[in-house]
């Protein structure tokens, strides 16, 4: 239903940004997010350190071209090198492998809050 919401709207006109994305899952299911959300693993979510809550962006991996779309409700990654956090479920959608960790992506702003 996201994606295809998606079509119909105007992208914003932010540049793309480069960086890695890692996933957190397991762990961190079931607890609450930075904007009180329960985190769900098999959601298309993100952390992001700065983008507000709500805002969508399509991630792109750089070494497949596979794409998600995915909706800022929590605040991370707390590692230095890496620009967002996925859902296990939006990593795993565009991941090259299973035994990924971690992977070179496009982010886009999509939609701002």
């Amino acid at each position: 239903i996201l994606v295809a919401l998606l079509m119909f709207l105007t992208p914003a006109m932010a540049q793309p940004n480069t960086g890695h994305a890692s996933w957190y899952g397991n762990e961190f299911h079931g607890r609450k997010t930075a904007n009180g959300e329960t985190f769900n693993q098999d959601a298309n979510t993100v952390a992001h350190k700065t983008l507000k809550f709500g805002t969508v962006v399509k991630v792109t991996n750089r070494a497949n071209g596979k794409v998600v779309f995915v909706r800022v409700n929590d605040r991370g990654p707390f590692v230095k090198s890496r620009e967002i956090d996925l859902s296990k479920k939006a990593f795993m959608a565009i991941a090259s492998s299973r035994a990924a960790g971690s992977m070179k992506v496009t982010i886009e702003t999509i939609v701002k809050k």
